[in-house]
């Protein structure tokens, strides 16, 4: 017979949650599940809770151990367990890293209290520390846990602790709102809770002790004694700390005794088996739970290399949410490949990119058109010869990749129609020479201004675009002045990459060929009957990387996932013709995208109008903040548009609209100023701007107009301006 201890609270009414009616819930019993457990671990258990230990039989009922076949295969080698050699479940990288690259920096996370630096053996060992502490305190296979925290190392650790158990995570940020995030973790059933830190948990406390069946919380970063009195009395708590010292003496039983070990019912996590439920965004309507499974996962952790070659050694700047599906997945795959990842904030991210001069940055559009705003301000604020010189060498750099794209069969076009061999031969000569006498200009302005800037934002290898579309003049940019763009597309229901731009093969204006193992068509949105290359439709996918399915939601499941497994993406493209020769040999098969079937606007007068070209042509204007086109139902297009208040202004004035001593503009002459740059940047699009509604306040996460991964929520706006929208079209 072999002892176990369980932990329960002594009976107190102040144990109890806090009832509200209908609802009503039972404090529960917290049960420690790894037998000989010393005494003093208990002291690690939260303090408002005094406890009974007594023994039972582990003989009346063995429990059930999942474990991650490779990350575990040393510890139950001998015990009758048949260890994997194979990557089965996401944490079994953590293994394979640990032996390749035991004392190589994996991670450092600077601006969180402690700062951390771990090696790829102690991260692992963080890992299996925090797993075990886990079921510890009674986690059990398949249950779920909501993880509603921010970037940090703590994140990714928490996150793969509750998989290597088999668990499932559920994951959100900490700047959802309240009634989100409560949305959500009812909705899961999730059975516990792990916050960022005291203040979220503070703000969030009150109304899921209420509503909300919770059987403990762990802090991640912070102290309990930080949390209300009530919010102890409510709840147990645990902070990171008292997981990892649980977890590593349970760990050290479990290892030194093969008698313990002999008391536990072994499975192994299945690749089948779901590892993380994400929430989608909800740029409209209610967010949906994507049931991705460690196959999903593992798909891209071996397929994305062919996107981004890492070497061991490099470098990588983490900003983007880590529960968003494309850091996520990019985060696991680096770390199989020995690099150093840096987590940063948006507040630090030029200074870090300065100081830490990464190989690789991977970020959403928005990142990079931050990036390219900096630095034609930084250009337009130059002495008069020192801007001349600058755009100068631009305007040529521009041209020079322009024909370079051309020489090399790596202009994109949509057409079918294919040139003579002859033609061919006469168009790459040409754009050959013209190249060759702008080469020793472009050089000369890498030399003498491009390195400046690559001093500036580091970025030696690629930075990799992904999660909404990058405007087309800000990708010709950074290849005019030599930094690697790759531009990517995926969805959270895909893991999430999809198709991505190639090193190799860099084809401006679309987003690169699919990755292994994925299939891509295009089919009639009417009709689904496939097209062919060249032809704009409903963009569909299908490979090992589709999810599972809508947790709880079979319906919304079968209107985007049919039985032969292809996935209606609700994007619009096409795919690129097969060229021999010509410009644009190289670019077949590539994916364009052209918007989404959601967003597309139908005027009264039945014409359809994708807003996304239109708001990215208008965004190449300085006086344009932010802009969301609309004109649904009505005859002509408008737009929503908070300005940039500072150069507004500085236009002004330099139209002589304004005096050079007054400081404010009236909102007429803002509305006048706008349309005219709106004018002069959507002039070559068919359908023009009309109406313009200018707003003050900026679109936030905060406010709940913009997403977690910094997206407009086009609905959210829509409704909020709807009576000036109304006033607007009068």
């Amino acid at each position: 017979m072999s002892p176990s201890l369980t932990l329960s609270p002594s009976p107190a009414p102040k144990m109890a949650f806090i009832s509200s009616p209908p609802l009503q819930f039972q404090l529960t019993t917290l049960t420690i599940t790894t037998p000989l457990l010393h005494t003093k671990s208990l002291r690690r258990l939260p303090r408002a809770f005094r406890f009974r230990v007594f023994s039972q039989s582990m003989t009346e009922e063995r429990q059930i151990r999942k474990f991650s076949p490779f990350l575990e295969r040393e510890f139950l080698l001998g015990d009758g367990v048949l260890a994997s050699d194979e990557w089965k479940a996401v944490p079994d990288i953590w293994r394979s890293s640990a032996e390749r690259y035991g004392d190589r920096v994996a991670l450092v996370d600077p601006y969180h209290d402690p700062p951390s630096n771990m090696t790829y053996k102690q991260l692992e060992q963080e890992i299996l520390d925090f797993s075990e502490g886990l079921r510890a305190i009674g986690v059990k296979p398949d249950e779920k846990l909501a993880l509603f925290a921010d970037n940090s190392c703590r994140w990714l650790i928490a996150d793969q602790g509750i998989m290597a158990i088999g668990a499932i995570n559920v994951v959100r940020g900490s700047r959802s709102s309240v009634e989100e995030l409560l949305q959500i973790y009812i909705h899961s059933e999730s059975v516990a809770l792990a916050v960022d830190n005291p203040e979220l948990f503070g703000r969030i406390a009150e109304t899921f002790c209420s509503r909300a069946a919770i059987r403990f919380v762990v802090l991640l970063w912070g102290e309990k004694s930080c949390l209300p009195s009530e919010v102890m009395d409510r709840v147990p708590v645990f902070n990171y700390k008292e997981i990892i010292d649980l977890g590593r003496e349970c760990r050290s039983v479990f290892l030194d005794s093969h008698y313990a070990r002999k008391n536990y019912i072994y499975e192994a996590i299945s690749s089948n088996d779901i590892a993380t439920l994400v929430y989608t965004s909800g740029t409209t309507g209610n967010p949906k739970g994507v049931m991705l499974t460690h196959q999903n996962l593992l798909h891209q952790i071996k397929n994305l290399w062919d996107i981004v070659p890492a070497e061991p050694g490099d470098r990588f700047l983490s900003m983007l949410p880590s529960w968003h599906a494309y850091e996520r997945a990019s985060e696991y795959f680096i770390f199989t490949h020995g690099i150093e990842q840096v987590y940063t904030t948006v507040p630090n991210l030029k200074e870090d990119l300065r100081r830490y001069q990464p190989q690789y940055l991977i970020s959403v559009p928005l990142v990079y058109e931050t990036l390219y705003s900096g630095i034609q301000k930084q250009i337009s604020t130059s002495s008069t010869v020192r801007k001349l010189v600058a755009l100068t060498f631009i305007r040529i750099s521009l041209a020079y990749m322009e024909l370079k794209r051309i020489y090399e069969g790596k202009f994109l076009q949509k057409s079918q129609k294919q040139y003579s061999y002859i033609a061919s031969i006469f168009d790459w000569l040409w754009a050959k020479i013209i190249a060759a006498i702008l080469w020793p200009v472009h050089m000369l302005g890498k030399k003498l201004v491009y390195s400046k800037i690559h001093s500036a934002i580091g970025i030696s290898k690629a930075g990799v675009s992904g999660g909404g579309s990058l405007p087309s003049h800000v990708d010709r940019f950074f290849e005019a002045i030599d930094i690697k763009v790759q531009n990517g597309y995926g969805l959270t229901e895909c893991s999430p990459v999809t198709a991505a731009r190639r090193p190799t093969c860099n084809v401006l204006g679309s987003v690169g060929h699919p990755i292994r193992h994925t299939e891509i068509k295009i089919v009639d949105s009417e009709t689904d009957e496939l097209l062919p290359p060249g032809s704009k439709g409903i963009v569909k996918v299908k490979g090992p990387h589709v999810m599972k399915g809508y947790y709880k939601n079979e319906l919304a499941t079968k209107k985007v996932l049919d039985e032969d497994g292809w996935l209606n993406t609700g994007d619009i493209g096409w795919i690129a013709p097969h060229h021999s020769v010509g410009r644009s040999r190289h670019c077949g098969g590539v994916i364009v995208l052209e918007g989404r079937a959601k967003d597309t606007i139908v005027l009264s007068t039945g014409e359809n109008v994708e807003p996304t070209e239109l708001e990215e042509a208008a965004m190449r204007s300085t006086l344009i903040q932010q802009i969301v086109v609309i004109g649904q139902d009505q005859r002509r297009l408008g737009a929503i548009i908070v300005p940039n208040k500072e150069e507004v202004l500085a236009a002004a004035k330099r139209l002589s609209i304004l005096n050079a001593n007054t400081s404010e503009l009236s909102k007429e002459k803002i509305t006048g100023l706008l349309h005219e740059e709106i004018r002069t940047w959507t002039e070559g699009f068919s359908f023009q701007i009309g109406p313009i509604l200018v707003v003050d306040e900026p679109f936030t996460i905060d406010s709940g107009l913009m997403t977690p991964t910094m997206k407009i929520r086009r609905d959210r706006v829509a409704a909020l301006y709807q009576e000036q929208i109304a006033h607007l079209y009068n």
